[in-house]
């Protein structure tokens, strides 16, 4: 049977992309300790682009990295990415565009940091962290190397969206024990900078950004300071002005053993059609918390949430439309973000589903065909992952693939001991297993199955990233 097409509510993304505006302010302050400033911060605001760099090297190396590394991603940017007149949505191509460009520009002030240093034997050791943002048609687009930290506040909930290079943190990712890998790294010791060597690998990020988010972009020398996230929440809902004055003196008053340097960003609406920005504020919002409920994706910190939502194409079904039909071959895992579906067999509905739940899972990892049918209970908007899209991202983020999958084997061990529980209670009831039984043994009586199916999560240790900390 041929699949039925949906009906696309939107062109080629899962929301509307309407322009925003951008308050923007920088505050950079040289310390309490050190005579001179290696941090350096470039706002360019008709390109959208944001750049916080923390030099290291010394007086003659540091400060001179750290400029040259943003003024050549500020080039790079120019010549590449001219801003442009229209206001109109990004394509999807034009989106994975823009974020090769921003790594490629971080690739390129690595080469230029990199030669300084071989030119002139003064600058030898010259480097420098790096984190930008590229900001267009309300979308983000996040370039990273090092330890300068990217903060977004929306709805309420801070989430830093960048990962440290440092050693200390590679060391508590790979789950060595905190007391251990303090000891063995000190926090400023990084894994990864811009210079020091040929080759950098660039952390990227592309994601909506919504009215009523605030950014972040700080060197070490602020967030080492933070004792804690509620105490930077709290500052984030500040004018920008008084947080980025309030930040620095904060760091001040705590020692300001390092150069501080910030760039806070507010994202403003520019609609002339208010429910067409109250739309796509709900709709990506809907698309994130239908993501965070999936148990599928429960082991993922936000910027991998927002790393898978960036794979997601949505569609939607009329009330009885066909979504998938038993037999028929598909390599698509479905997540409900509004609506219900109804999982059918032989004309007899199996189960309901509500936005959070997910099917098809196994679409993923076999071309074996679907095992029953799926039809929309009433309006509903799905979104879909296809196979392709999420090995690309299992490529790219081999920690994300293995989060999924260490979760997808705990699903599936959890659905073997409900299958049981069910062969096993029917077994007791009706004395004859059912026809549609799962055909695996079993033993013991309901009430051990049932025992035993509840022990089924206490049985699964945490993985890695469930340690750290």
């Amino acid at each position: 049977m041929h699949r039925p097409v949906p009906h696309s509510d939107l062109p080629a993304r899962s929301v509307y992309r309407e322009a925003v505006q951008i308050e923007a302010v920088q505050r950079t302050d040289v310390g309490r300790v050190r005579d001179h400033n290696e941090d350096f911060v470039l706002m360019d605001e008709a390109l959208g682009l944001y750049v916080v760099c923390d030099g290291m090297g010394g007086h003659a190396a540091g400060e001179v990295a750290s400029e040259l590394c943003a003024r050549t991603i500020l080039q790079t940017v120019q010549h590449a990415a001219p801003p442009q007149a229209s206001a109109a949505e990004l394509s999807q191509a034009e989106s994975v565009r823009l974020e090769e460009v921003l790594r490629s520009a971080l690739e390129n002030a690595n080469a230029q940091v990199r030669e300084l240093g071989a030119r002139d034997p003064a600058k030898h050791g010259a480097g420098t962290t790096c984190t930008a943002l590229l900001i267009r048609n309300s979308r983000s687009f996040m370039g990273h190397v090092g330890d300068t930290r990217v903060y977004l506040k929306r709805n309420g909930q801070l989430h830093q969206i960048s990962t440290d290079h440092s050693a200390l943190d590679a060391a508590l990712r790979s789950g060595m024990p905190r007391e251990e890998a303090e000891a063995a790294y000190t926090s400023n010791m990084l894994a990864r900078a811009i210079g020091p060597h040929q080759m950098v690998v660039v952390d990227t990020l592309a994601f909506d950004v919504l009215p009523g988010d605030t950014f972040l972009i700080c060197s070490d020398g602020l967030h080492g300071y933070i004792e804690n996230d509620d105490e930077l929440s709290g500052h984030l809902d500040e004018s920008l002005p008084v947080l980025t004055e309030a930040l620095i003196s904060l760091a001040n008053e705590r020692g300001g053993k390092d150069n501080i340097s910030t760039v806070a960003l507010r994202i403003h609406a520019d609609s002339a059609e208010p429910a067409d920005e109250a739309q796509r504020h709900s709709r990506v919002m809907e698309d994130l918390a239908a993501l965070s409920r999936m148990q599928l994706f429960s082991e993922l910190a936000y910027p991998e949430l927002l790393e898978i939502a960036e794979k997601l194409q949505a569609e939607s079904y009329d009330a009885e439309q066909e979504i998938v039909t038993e037999g028929d071959a598909s390599d698509s895992l479905y997540v409900i973000s509004t609506g219900t579906v109804q999982v059918e067999r032989d004309h007899q509905v199996l189960a309901t589903l509500d936005p959070g739940c997910h099917f098809g899972e196994m679409a993923l990892l076999t071309s074996r065909p679907r095992a029953a049918t799926v039809r929309a209970a009433e309006p509903t908007r799905l979104l879909a992952l296809t196979r392709a899209a999420i090995y690309e991202l299992f490529e790219r983020r081999p920690a994300i693939g293995m989060k999924f999958l260490w979760t997808l084997a705990q699903v599936q061990s959890l659905r073997l001991d409900e299958a049981l529980v069910w062969r096993t209670t029917t077994e007791d009831s009706a004395g004859d297993p059912p026809p549609r039984a799962p055909a695996v043994a079993s033993a013991g009586s309901s009430e051990e199955r049932s025992s035993s199916l509840c022990k089924t999560l206490q049985g699964f240790p945490a993985p890695l990233s469930r340690r750290v900390g």
